[in-house]
């Protein structure tokens, strides 16, 4: 019996704190909002208890911020999609930002198992003076514990507004993309990394945010699979591939640390589950 879950993450500004409530229907759950910045800024763990998909599970996450709201979301762990037969395995996530309010959505990588048929998509709606930061990251098998990819898909899409649009399909058949130059070149672990707004953003912070992503990926091994653009001028975006999720990971929060302070003006601080 395929599981079909559903939740809606709230999050508003009431006086000076922003508060998060949910709703939701099947296996997902926010475990805990944390203040560890303080009432202005709301941290949230969403857990999925079976931790993983298999053919005709469907994972909807909806999140809203309200204005002047600041919202965080991570996970404790992973997002699995199993080797399946039959439908698809769909995990999709939808965020919206109403004018002023900004989230971050930092939750850990996707793994894709051999023989996994996987459906992966985020769509930021972002009114005028929303920003948000945030990541996506996809790990094709575990080669680390000697499960390769060798069969299988992947369908990844990234959307913002009506402004830009990513969307690849990752079939393990094709040896190509898989090991080709062009392709993924052997690396198994695709991240990206973004600095989106609702409304343009200025030149001068377009550059400054490019400018000290392009230092950080300089100076770190992944240096030659990685780079930073902007596909339009609301965005900045940083792609990462790499042979495991740790290093594109690490380089992630690496970018994530200096852009927070550059932005936003805030601390570049770590949620606390990824301390434990």
């Amino acid at each position: 019996m395929a599981w079909q879950a559903r939740l809606r993450l709230d999050v508003r500004r009431e006086g000076a704190r922003s508060v998060a409530r949910f709703e939701h229907e099947g296996p997902l759950r926010i475990l805990q909002t944390l203040y560890p910045e303080g009432d202005t800024i709301c941290h949230n763990v969403l857990v999925h208890p079976p931790s993983g998909l298999v053919a005709g599970d469907e994972l909807d996450v909806q999140v809203n911020v309200g204005a002047g709201a600041h919202g965080l979301l991570t996970t404790p762990g992973a997002s699995r999609f199993y080797r399946s037969e039959g439908p698809a395995a769909t995990q999709r996530t939808r965020i919206e930002l109403a004018e002023g309010a900004r989230f971050e959505w930092l939750p850990l990588e996707a793994i894709c198992y051999s023989g996994a048929n996987a459906r992966n998509g985020l769509h930021l709606q972002l009114t005028a003076g929303a920003e948000c930061l945030g990541w996506d990251v996809a790990a094709l098998g575990l080669p680390a514990a000697g499960q390769p990819f060798a069969s299988g898909s992947l369908l990844q899409q990234l959307s913002l507004n009506d402004r830009w649009l990513d969307r690849g399909l990752i079939e393990a058949a094709n040896r190509r993309l898989m090991d080709g130059p062009l392709g993924l070149a052997g690396h198994r672990c695709l991240a990206t990394l973004f600095f989106a707004a609702g409304s343009a953003l200025t030149r001068d912070r377009r550059e400054q945010a490019l400018s000290i992503a392009r230092e950080i990926i300089e100076a770190h091994p992944l240096a030659a699979q990685s780079g930073a653009t902007c596909p339009c001028d609301e965005m900045v975006v940083v792609r990462v591939l790499a042979p495991l999720v740790e290093p594109a990971m690490g380089l992630l929060q690496a970018i994530r640390a200096a852009w927070r302070p550059l932005l936003w003006r805030l601390a570049p601080t770590r949620p606390r589950l990824w301390s434990m």
